[in-house]
Formats: C-alpha cells, structure tokens, sequence
C-alpha cells in the first residue's frame, strides 16, 4: 500500500477509469496547469512553469496522434482526421507560445483541452 493515501486513490482511480474517462481527466488536468499559468502569469517564475504546462499538454497530444495512427484504432476516419488536425495546431501554437510567450496564446490550448474533453465525457 502506497504512504501516502493520495497515491492510493489516484491508483484506484487509474484502475476504474474508462480509456475515454482517462483521456478527459489528462486533457482537464493539461488545460487547469495552462489556466493556471494564464491567470498567474506575472509570478516570477512563470517561464519553468509555462514551460512544464506546454510540454505535459503537446505530451499528452503526442499520445493521441499515436493512438490515431494505430491500424487498429477503431474511430472513424473523420474523427482521426480531426484529431490529428487539432494534434497539429496545438503543435504549432505550443511552439509559438515557447518562442513567443503571451498568456492570450495559451486561451485557444485550454479551450480545446476543455472541449475534447467534454466530449470524451458526453458533455457535448
């Protein structure tokens, strides 16, 4: 059993969570460090942080452009299409938003984190 009982939880919680469930969670969990970020952007050290958010949100986008590219990924061609369109513009503004840093780049990111996610959950 894990020390800390946080650990625990989140152990339970990966073991009873749907693939989808799993999915939203990160993308939440990406688009509340870049809000976060945003909303807190004077503090001093923003840059490391900016930096840490950016690269767990394009990691987290890594992912779903290889599960997309998997042969036996069941989604529908359109919807891969999709994904992989969205996967390239989050590429591009994460890299935009390193050489460029300003807190209203990252809006565009925290609202299609928070959109795909809805949807994965059936909010949509």
């Amino acid at each position: 059993m894990p020390a800390n009982p946080l650990d625990a939880y989140r152990n339970v919680e990966k073991a009873t969570l749907s693939q989808r469930d799993i999915e939203a969670t990160v993308l939440t969990k990406a688009a509340v460090q870049l809000q976060s970020i945003k909303e807190n952007w004077a503090r001093d050290n923003h840059d490391a942080e900016l930096e840490d958010a950016l690269s767990y949100n394009q990691r987290v986008w890594t992912f779903f452009q290889a599960e997309i590219s998997m042969q036996d990924n069941p989604l529908p061609d359109e919807i891969k299409r999709n994904i992989l369109a969205l996967s390239f513009f989050v590429d591009r503004r994460t890299f935009e938003t390193l050489a460029y840093p300003a807190p209203e780049k990252l809006d565009a990111l925290i609202n299609i984190n928070l959109n795909v996610a809805a949807g994965l959950r059936g909010e949509v």
